[in-house]
């Protein structure tokens, strides 16, 4: 019965909360990445297509940030929020030099 009762928290837990953090959306040659962080005074988005510059996001709504860039080829990213590396769940991710990880974007997917 315990067994029961704790999976079926588990479960709402997940569906009140778990909802999805971030995502993109694939426009021609660019990609739009979207993330979820009411909290946060600032967003950043990071990635491998240009050295790791720091493209600043902007506030789209009270807990929404978006960032666009090119999406012509296969990248790695990761976020910055309140000055603290961010990885959101990622379908696709690989582990970094520096003991962490990092998404992997892949055109088409």
């Amino acid at each position: 019965m315990k067994i029961l009762i704790l999976q079926l928290t588990v479960v709402a837990l997940c569906l009140g909360g778990c909802a999805a953090t971030h995502y993109h959306e694939r426009q021609s040659d660019r990609v739009t990445f979207y993330l979820k962080a009411p909290e946060a005074r600032g967003v950043a988005f990071v990635s491998s297509q240009d050295d790791y510059q720091i493209h600043r996001a902007e506030r789209v709504n009270d807990s929404r940030w978006m960032v666009t860039v090119a999406a012509n080829s296969e990248f790695r990213y990761f976020y910055i929020v309140d000055g603290r590396v961010y990885l959101p769940e990622c379908e696709l991710y690989e582990n970094d030099d520096f003991g962490s990880r990092n998404c992997i974007y892949v055109p088409g997917k």
